[in-house]
Formats: structure tokens, sequence, C-alpha cells
């Protein structure tokens, strides 16, 4: 967590990174303000809260404008499962990462200990707050750029994106494609207590194990494997 001294030359790295001058760098430093640095403070200063709340306005206007003019043969059903993927906290954490955001917040003493910088849901929102600010010093065109740049290396290659929002009716259909059959689930142990019991399941495909996960519920387990299959069989894919 960045002190006092330092919130100046972080916001500027910040700024930098995000390739947009503010004309107010009050809202970036408030965008980088957690609730647990505030109620912190003698005089409690604003969080990043209200700019959340409008940078997730912003942020589902800008990305489906993108969207829309980007894949204009896509019929709304596709596009909206293409935003939420887009849309969802892991991948507005990822963005939030690759911005930096997580060096320049300011976290309480307790967040910051409890490793708050790198916790996805601070990241995400960190994300959506300092979109907001953007939008209210620039307006929407500046949202939008940065939202675009963000974008274009997952809409690269948005198949793969949906799958990873369906790994289960993704892996059926490269299975189906590639060696006309399908992948099996078997489930290979039940262990902990009767009401936290985890799940071990494995999926063969063709007769091969592909890959193992374990999770809290069949079907959680089930999408894991899943998930891990495809990457693994993508992997080979990208490979030859």
């Amino acid at each position: 967590m960045p002190g006092r001294n330092a919130m100046k030359t972080v916001v500027a790295s910040v700024q930098d990174t995000l390739g947009y001058d503010f004309r107010d760098l009050g809202l970036l430093q408030t965008a980088l303000t957690h609730p647990s640095y505030s109620v912190e403070q003698a005089q409690p200063i604003e969080d990043n809260q209200r700019l959340e709340f409008l940078g997730d306005a912003v942020l589902q206007l800008v990305m489906t404008d993108v969207l829309f003019h980007r894949f204009v043969s896509l019929r709304e059903g596709e596009l909206t499962k293409i935003r939420s993927a887009l849309t969802k906290e892991s991948s507005l954490a990822r963005f939030a990462q690759g911005l930096g955001l997580g060096a320049g917040l300011r976290l309480g003493k307790g967040e910051a200990r409890a490793g708050g910088a790198q916790r996805a849901s601070n990241l995400a929102d960190a994300f959506e707050a300092v979109l907001g600010a953007i939008y209210l010093d620039g307006g929407f065109e500046p949202a939008r750029a940065l939202c675009a740049q963000l974008a274009a290396a997952p809409l690269a290659d948005h198949d793969r994106l949906l799958a990873g929002e369906n790994p289960k009716g993704a892996l059926q259909e490269l299975v189906h494609v590639r060696a006309q059959t399908v992948p099996v689930y078997e489930v290979t142990a039940v262990s902990g207590p009767e009401h936290l019991p985890e799940f071990s399941v494995r999926v063969v495909v063709d007769g091969e194990e592909v890959a193992t996960a374990t999770a809290g519920s069949r079907k959680a387990a089930e999408q894991q494997a899943a998930r891990l299959a495809l990457r693994e069989l993508q992997r080979d894919e990208d490979a030859s």
C-alpha cells in the first residue's frame, strides 16, 4: 500500500499505464481508495464505491458498443455471452493487474496484511472505479478506448473466451470434432465430512485420462476438469 508521500508517484505511474491524462487527478486517487483505507483516517475521505457504481454501468455500455461494432454478424444471445465473459470479476481483475492497479490501491492496514492488493474482488472494483473516473473526467470515448484495448486480446479468439463460460459444452464440441466421441466424467473419490464433501473427478477422452479436478460438488468438479482438459487439448492443438 503506498504511503501518503508516494501516492503522487503511484497515481502518475497508473496514469501512464492507462494511457490517459486526467484533468482531475483527484478522481483517479479516489478510484484507488478502498473503503478500508477511508475508515482508518482521522477524517474519513471518499472511497471508490460510488465511482465503482458508475463504472459498472459505463463498462456495460462501452463493452456493448465495442462488441456491437466488431461482430456485425453475431446475434444478441452470442453478444451477451461474450460481454458476460469480458465483464465478469475474474476478467476485470486481470485487466486491473495488467494496468498495475493493485500496486496503486490505498488499503487499510488489515486489508493490506490480508493480501487485499491481490484480491480479485478488490481489483475488479478498482477497475470499475477507474473506468468511472475516466468517464467523469473525459467522457465516453476514452473509457471506450481503454476497454477496446483491453478486450482486444481475448476477443482475438472469442470461441476460446466463451469456452470458459461453458467448459463442458466446449469440450464436448471439440472432442466430437476431433475424435467423433464424447468426454466421459468419472468420480474417482469422495472425501471430507458429510456436510462438506469434496468430489474428485477425472475426464476421459477416447479412453485416456486428460485432466482431474476436485471441488465441493460433482458439478463443480466436472466443470473444472473440463476446463483443464480444454486447456490441455488446446495447448496440443496450438503446438501442432
